[in-house]
């Protein structure tokens, strides 16, 4: 459901891709790249479109381009599979900050930003505020939050696994109910490509 020449384009235009533009420009051995070139590139090595992905949802930017279905106009036939694939990509939008990497996401960041500060106040009161005879308990406080620091984010690895394997699933059905809606003449999916992206015009 990714448009690939739309991400042609958005990385040789948007500024928000410009590293991945240098990987593509060091890959072809020149600096002026053009879009069919980019999509060469891209075939040959999937990690430049897997560093598009990730941008995208470190961004909040989805990396589905396909709007939902105009059901008002459909056959009972039709309307029912149609309004399936909206609610799965409604689905799909919600949960797709869960395809990235959990060592890579912006809750493992949260999470070691709250123990450095934690950190540093343990310092403060310790060293700053003179409370030497208090330093046991307050190092036993610190200790405990890295604890619960762990729980919580071993709790949100699951999670993060859990709703990374649904979204495969979900995904994968709703390919498959587009096809179908497609064969059946019910929809085009030329007509469902969202080509250009709202937030970079």
């Amino acid at each position: 459901m990714i448009y690939l020449q739309r991400v042609a384009l958005e990385i040789k235009t948007v500024g928000l891709y410009d590293l991945i533009l240098q990987d593509v420009q060091k890959i072809a051995g020149k600096t002026e790249v053009n879009e069919d070139e980019i999509l060469e590139i891209m075939e040959k090595n999937p990690q430049i479109l897997d560093e598009y992905k990730q941008i995208n949802v470190e961004y909040n930017l989805s990396n589905i381009h396909i709007r939902d279905i105009d059901t008002q106009n459909l056959e009972l036939t039709c309307k029912n599979k149609a309004q399936a694939i909206n609610k799965n990509l409604a689905h799909l939008r919600e949960i797709e900050k869960y395809t990235l990497d959990f060592e890579q996401s912006s809750t493992l960041v949260i999470i070691f930003s709250i123990e450095f500060f934690i950190l540093f106040s343990v310092q403060y009161f310790i060293v700053l505020l003179d409370l030497k005879e208090w330093q046991l308990l307050i190092y036993s406080i610190f200790a405990s939050s890295i604890l619960i620091a762990w729980l919580y984010a071993k709790k949100e690895r699951k999670k993060y696994d859990k709703n990374s394997v649904i979204y495969e699933k979900v995904y994968e059905q709703t390919l498959k109910l587009i096809e179908q809606l497609e064969i059946e003449g019910c929809i085009k999916k030329s007509d469902l490509i969202i080509k250009e992206c709202e937030e970079h015009v």
